[in-house]
């Protein structure tokens, strides 16, 4: 079997998951990407560019499956997808998905929910009367970044924001108070699965980086089940936010793509599970399998930077298996690198994630290890 992955950077979940589940589904592997260099049997690629995957893959041979774990690549690589007839993803649920406004218009158009979302343009002037508080962010962000509780000063928050990100769009949104959740699912051509969830940790306002994700299957399934039928996603993995409000649940972003930061790995641990692979599965023409949770209990800790400074020391990659937990450290920087706190998801020093039979034997065991192979920035 011949398949074809479109990424940008290299990233663990690529890397470390959707590569070696793949060649234990004996698939003959390329990687298309605009960065050859720092990805293995990899081609050159302007990935960004459907007519490009399309012109490539056509050139390198018939493929049986294109996918992407990119944030950025969904679209293109559905309508890649779609050229050849491929099992892929609806490229406008893609395209609706990724972008905010797009998104927040379709789930009110379909009587799904009601979230006050403006579009600014590039030169577009601040509106008046908004309520506050809201959130500015961009259109089509990722990871946290520049996104930002306004209570007051809007137009100096979106010239904030306008100044790193000088031609992007951005979105102002009302603010979601409440409890942050997932929902992670997986679908095929017959319809979507529901994996479980997570309960979110937000570190303090007014930015939203995330600091743990426990898991948590139950939640409210139906509202975000009819949200993604809105947009039209379904096939594939997906990764799905949303606050449980006083006025119920809202969708905060949908993520057309499987969880990142580590937690696909913990998804599968949970679960019990070769989870890369299922995913895989799934675009490659076969129907989503039947398994059942296993019961056990995770977490996904990340290590976040609390000063700029210099890496004076940290653990490396660990795997511990004590007792009934297996607990995993992978480091995201390196000893000796200068870390600049952005109050993003790009301020994290390494991910610890751990798996038990309890709650309360997984967090002892991740305490365990934070006190004993601590992170120090100088």
């Amino acid at each position: 079997m011949r398949l074809y992955v479109t990424a940008l950077k290299p990233t663990d979940s690529v890397t470390d998951g959707f590569l070696p589940a793949a060649r234990a589904l004996g698939c003959d592997v390329t990687v298309l990407t605009d960065r050859p260099a720092e990805h293995p049997d990899a081609v050159l690629c302007d990935v960004r560019d459907p007519r490009a995957i399309i012109d490539a893959v056509a050139h390198l041979g018939r493929p049986d499956a294109i996918f992407s774990n990119s944030d950025h690549l969904q679209a293109e690589t559905a309508l890649a997808a779609d050229y050849f007839g491929l099992p892929g993803k609806d490229w406008r649920a893609c395209l609706s998905a990724k972008n905010k406004f797009l998104m927040r218009e379709r789930l009110a158009a379909a009587g799904v929910e009601q979230v006050l979302s403006v579009r600014l343009a590039p030169g577009d002037p601040v509106p008046d009367g908004l309520p506050y508080p809201l959130v500015v962010k961009p259109r089509e962000g990722v990871a946290s970044e520049d996104v930002m509780l306004v209570e007051s000063s809007l137009e100096k928050a979106v010239a904030e924001v306008r100044g790193r990100r000088p031609g992007e769009a951005l979105v102002v949104e009302e603010y979601l108070e409440g409890p942050l959740r997932t929902l992670e699912t997986l679908g095929d051509h017959r319809g979507t699965r529901v994996l479980g969830g997570f309960a979110t940790t937000l570190g303090p306002l007014p930015y939203f980086v995330e600091e743990r994700l426990d898991w948590a299957p139950d939640g409210s399934h139906d509202h975000v089940l009819s949200a993604l039928r809105a947009l039209g996603v379904g096939f594939g993995a997906c990764h799905t936010e949303y606050v449980e409000t006083a006025r119920g649940p809202r969708i905060v972003e949908v993520n057309y793509r499987v969880i990142g930061d580590h937690c696909d790995f913990l998804l599968g641990d949970i679960l019990g599970v070769e989870l890369f692979e299922e995913i895989l599965r799934v675009h490659l023409g076969e129907p989503v399998r039947s398994f059942s949770p296993s019961g056990r209990y995770g977490t996904a800790v990340s290590v976040v930077a609390e000063r700029s400074g210099v890496i004076a020391s940290g653990p490396g990659v660990v795997e511990v298996h004590e007792g009934d937990v297996r607990l995993w450290h992978r480091p995201v920087r390196r000893v000796g690198e200068s870390v600049e706190v952005t109050h993003t998801n790009r301020d994290y020093l390494g991910v610890i994630r751990a798996v038990g039979a309890s709650r309360s034997v997984v967090e002892a065991a991740v305490e365990g290890f934070r006190a004993e192979r601590p992170w120090v920035i100088v």
